[in-house]
């Protein structure tokens, strides 16, 4: 059925429902600690041990069990009460970092206070709860929100998501040099539990859940053989990983600010926050913007100039140039990941939306955690700038086949 066009766009038409107001509350809350919180476990880590590789194992200890547990978290997101998940997930969270605070002030002297172990453990938890906490928190605001308003609801999430994602971080540094370690740890404890008593008030009774045969892993291959059925959200999301997986240079931002860019740790800073930075002015900007007309060629663009602002980075000698370029991809991905998300929930139905979503972080957790592995071992053996430009045109190319590939994404108009 065709829905008839709105009158005119309501750029807060989402905001204005109380359960998605205090849900999107939740999050902007929650992102900001847990960005904080990563900032003070690298400085932690980092400081006790001297090695680079340290920290690319607390990546690791997250990352191992999210994309573990993540398809089990989605099958929970569809058989239990998403907004219940959502809440023990933040609470739970919340303990994990209480347990950081503790090991903190516990290892301030003594034989722990070189330990890094503990750390290690308490982010593993993490990666776990987080593993049935995203999908349920993905599916959960599909559900908050009338179909019509899933594009306008993806822009404000995307716009919350960046905003902590510039300030979390600025926030955990300037807090740890101020107060140290401990301090810190308490902020993040105050602002995770304040996201979940923000979803204490959010009054919502979901759609009753169908009885069904058959195990777990039944209902994990019925969510996964609807995502490789869809070829539209298929296209969609491989577009994601490719570009993610070949074309970011995340990775290797500390080697073009000391090597290339020469601008110290300083000028490392402001080119990691860059991306986050466009995104977070796009996503506003398309929260006060009807949804596109032919949102499948928009994708496809957004995607390739994408790859293209990261040849151009590669390229680039001069600062200022380099970050502009930044802005400019964190700006482009916010409109691939706004219209992702806006497909994700229109084409899926409720009951499978915890397991397409977990099917959807799967893509991205993977990409970026093997694109970051992918960036360090390119650059080892092509050199730096060869690797970057590389992967951009590898992300160039990936557009063209999807395009030619899965013509109806290329077609797509306003997604409905």
């Amino acid at each position: 059925m065709v829905e008839p066009e709105p009158e005119s766009h309501d750029p807060y038409a989402a905001l204005r429902l109380p359960g998605y107001r205090r849900f999107i509350l939740s999050l902007g809350l929650a992102t900001l600690g847990l960005q904080m919180q990563g900032v003070v476990v690298g400085w932690q880590v980092y400081a006790r041990t001297g090695d680079p590789l340290a920290l690319g194992l607390v990546g690791l200890a997250e990352a191992l069990p999210f994309l573990a547990l993540a398809l089990f978290g989605g099958h929970a997101a569809d058989r239990l009460n998403r907004l219940r998940i959502v809440r023990l997930g933040t609470l739970s969270l919340a303990a994990c970092s209480a347990m950081l605070w503790a090991f903190s002030w516990h290892s301030r002297t003594g034989p722990l206070a070189g330990a890094v172990v503990p750390i290690y453990g308490v982010i593993f938890l993490t990666g776990v709860v987080r593993a049935f906490y995203r999908p349920a928190s993905s599916a959960l605001g599909a559900e908050l929100l009338p179909k019509a308003l899933y594009a306008n609801g993806a822009s404000w999430r995307s716009s919350v998501f960046h905003t902590g994602m510039v300030v979390g971080p600025a926030l955990g540094g300037l807090a740890y040099a101020w107060r140290g370690p401990i301090f810190t740890h308490g902020v993040v404890l105050v602002l995770l539990v304040l996201a979940f008593l923000a979803t204490l008030p959010i009054r919502h009774v979901p759609a009753p859940v169908a009885a069904r045969a058959g195990t777990v892993l039944d209902s994990l291959a019925e969510g996964l053989r609807f995502v490789s059925a869809q070829k539209l959200l298929l296209g969609a999301i491989s577009l994601d990983l490719f570009a993610v997986l070949f074309g970011g240079a995340v990775a290797v931002l500390p080697v073009f600010a000391k090597d290339i860019l020469r601008v110290g740790p300083q000028g490392l800073g402001l080119l990691r926050a860059a991306p986050a930075v466009g995104s977070l002015v796009m996503a506003v900007a398309l929260a006060h913007r009807p949804p596109f007309r032919r949102a499948g060629r928009t994708l496809l663009l957004c995607v390739a100039a994408f790859g293209v602002t990261m040849v151009a980075f590669a390229l680039s000698r001069s600062f200022p140039l380099s970050l502009g370029l930044l802005v400019l991809s964190g700006a482009v991905d916010s409109v691939s990941v706004v219209l992702r998300a806006t497909l994700v929930q229109t084409v899926t139905p409720g009951p499978m939306m915890g397991r397409v979503s977990s099917v959807n972080q799967i893509f991205i957790g993977s990409s970026n955690e093997l694109g970051a592995f992918e960036s360090g071992l390119a650059a080892r053996f092509l050199g730096l700038v060869p690797s970057v430009v590389l992967g951009g045109c590898i992300t160039l190319l990936v557009v063209g086949v999807v395009a030619w590939r899965v013509p109806a994404l290329r077609r797509m108009d306003r997604i409905r």
